[in-house]
């Protein structure tokens, strides 16, 4: 009798309940849903992340090892709490005024053009105004920044190939020679390989397995070999990380140069706080967090909003919570010397077409 009787305690909580879905939730986010498409789609938006942190770097003795610290940790945090490909990238803005004015827009200007934008932000996440603004701006001004961000990356990556470029003072040299480790065949060669591999999409090897599936029956043997072979062969071309490959054999190049393996200085770096003046969030305030906030707020957030329930269906994510993560970022690791930073739809898109599908992208 006593087996049948209901336990008075069965629909209470156990007290290790809360933690215990907390780290479940982790390890869910975390997961590689395919590691080699997972490590792929983690190169996808370095693109733009390399060339700014470089410039800031070269032109405003930015401290690349903290740099690095901080936007490991941004990535390995929102990469836990969203469970899909949120890259953190720098704040474009504020480095095209630190990279212009270089003599006059140093470290303190660039740290506190950061910790007032990403206050601005926090307080705009944490009262619910970002939502409101989530709301009243219409999709097709979104498509409209997103449109204008990918013919502008299209744009400087053109350039970039081009011509030579001198990251220190954000300029474009003289052309780029033919042959060579820096050379225009090099570029070239990449980037078909990156787009064949790519290019295709998943939807086309889709629509070409459900052909094959259906012709299977009616099919010679012979034939129907060769179709499983064919298949084979696409199966292996697009699983292969080709953004990935591409990145390991620019950093190969790089490390063949003495010049650059000489001036390599390995070690923890010093992460120490930084000094800002009256005058440093004055200049920061009007150079950098000014022009810096519109962007923030209709790419880092609503777009990036506005994307990921594209990408992620039923995985949509609040303005408020994106709001409030990018200001947190920036309040607090600018205040050490850490890049202002935000998340960006183009990146999501980038990391997403690569192959990334969840949290475990952006701890990469």
């Amino acid at each position: 009798m006593d087996s049948q009787q209901p336990n008075k305690d069965s629909h209470k909580p156990s007290s290790g309940s809360f933690p215990a879905n907390i780290i479940d939730k982790l390890k869910a986010n975390l997961v590689f849903r395919s590691k080699w498409a997972e490590l792929n789609g983690a190169m996808g938006d370095l693109g733009t992340f390399i060339p700014i942190v470089l410039a800031l770097t070269l032109a405003n003795d930015l401290n690349l090892g903290t740099a690095l610290i901080f936007t490991g940790i941004y990535n390995i945090l929102t990469g836990a709490i969203y469970g899909v490909p949120m890259p953190v990238q720098p704040m474009k803005a504020i480095a095209a005024a630190a990279i212009s004015g270089s003599s006059e827009f140093g470290v303190p200007e660039i740290m506190a053009a950061g910790i007032l934008t990403g206050g601005i932000l926090f307080l705009l996440g944490v009262t619910g105004l970002m939502q409101v603004v989530y709301k009243i701006i219409p999709l097709s001004v979104v498509r409209g920044v997103q449109l204008a961000q990918g013919l502008s990356f299209a744009l400087t990556a053109v350039k970039y190939v081009r011509k030579v470029q001198d990251f220190s003072k954000s300029k474009a040299g003289k052309n780029r020679p033919w042959i060579g480790l820096d050379g225009l065949v090099l570029a070239i060669v990449c980037a078909c390989f990156i787009v064949i591999v790519n290019g295709a999409g998943q939807e086309k090897e889709e629509d070409d397995d459900e052909r094959e599936i259906g012709g299977v029956l009616g099919d010679e043997e012979v034939e129907r070999q060769g179709r499983r072979r064919r298949r084979r062969i696409r199966k292996v071309i697009f699983s292969l990380p080709s953004a990935f490959m591409v990145f390991l054999l620019g950093v190969v190049f790089a490390f063949i140069r003495p010049r650059v393996v000489g001036d390599i200085k390995f070690g923890p770096s010093s992460i120490e706080v930084v000094k800002i003046s009256k005058h440093a969030w004055k200049e920061g305030f009007i150079k950098g967090t000014i022009p810096q906030l519109p962007l923030s707020i209709l790419n880092s957030v609503i777009a990036v909003c506005k994307l990921s329930s594209d990408l992620f269906p039923g995985r949509d994510f609040s303005a408020t919570s994106l709001s409030v993560t990018v200001g947190l970022m920036n309040v607090v690791g600018c205040w050490f010397g850490a890049m202002p930073s935000c998340h960006g739809a183009g990146g999501l898109a980038g990391q997403y077409k690569f192959g990334g599908r969840s949290g475990g992208t952006t701890r990469n």
